[in-house]
């Protein structure tokens, strides 16, 4: 049996990881803060309400985020396969720090009243929609960048797998 040596990876590739693990790591830190934050966020977007239920309503907009991820998924994914991945992959970091920015600033229930809590769901549910376009984007960007069937090693007597098209360079 026949083995290859493993050939080091180039500066192209390791730029794209990087890309991309820096993207997903980006957007899921939004995900781990408001999670972590929940009673606070309770007590400040949903305090016209008993402190069980402002709880309760504060992870409802956190499960708000998820709901919509296959949706981002699907039209960045969309996107994606039209314009570049690399464009699509800008986008939805700059939607998800639009979204993100514009929560820190967003006044709170005392303030503007029930559209403190719309807002709120609004921007959620575009985190989720970033976060479902860009995480599903980073790992096929990265896959695309990988090895090409052609130029991968195939052994002695076996059938080379499929060629990969690669529409994003």
């Amino acid at each position: 049996m026949a083995t290859s040596a493993a050939r080091p990876m180039t500066p192209e590739e390791r730029k794209v990881i990087f890309a991309s693990s820096l993207g997903t790591v980006f957007e899921w830190y939004d995900f781990y803060l408001y999670g972590s934050l929940a009673a606070i966020i309770a007590k400040q977007f949903f305090s016209g309400l008993d402190a069980g239920s402002a709880f309760i309503f504060a992870l409802l907009a956190f499960a708000a985020g998820f709901i919509v991820r296959p949706f981002g998924a699907i039209v960045f994914g969309r996107l994606g396969d039209m314009i570049g991945r690399k464009y699509t992959f800008l986008v939805t970091i700059l939607i998800m720090g639009g979204a993100t920015f514009i929560v820190g600033i967003l006044p709170n229930y005392a303030s503007i009243g029930v559209a403190a809590p719309v807002i709120l769901i609004v921007l959620r549910m575009l985190q989720g929609l970033a976060l479902g376009g860009e995480y599903g984007g980073a790992a096929t960007y990265v896959a695309e960048h990988a090895l090409t069937a052609s130029a991968a090693p195939t052994p002695p007597g076996s059938r080379p797998p499929p060629r990969w098209v690669c529409s994003c360079r």
